[in-house]
């Protein structure tokens, strides 16, 4: 089970340096939304390995509302730019 949570540590570098490397604001917060995803994921992979259902209840609660959050940033931001609200 050490093996599957250090692959999943692994996976989680992918996005952390796209975010990094990308300057555009859009694939940033799509960047972002996929750590989010494979963090809760871990939580919940760490919450089945201790039987613990509260560990369980947060990251369920982050993988819904968290990342319908983000994305819902994602679009403002993006609008907000093709609008020219944002000057470079």
């Amino acid at each position: 089970m050490n093996g599957i949570i250090i692959a999943m540590l692994l996976a989680l570098l992918i996005p952390i340096y796209e975010a990094y490397r990308d300057s555009h604001i859009w694939q940033k917060m799509l960047a972002f939304a996929s750590i989010a995803t494979k963090t809760s994921m871990m939580i919940l992979v760490v919450s089945v390995l201790r039987d613990d259902w509260m560990i369980g209840v947060v990251g369920v609660l982050i993988l819904s509302v968290g990342n319908a959050a983000l994305m819902l940033l994602a679009h403002v931001i993006k609008r907000a730019d093709e609008a020219g609200v944002y000057e470079r």
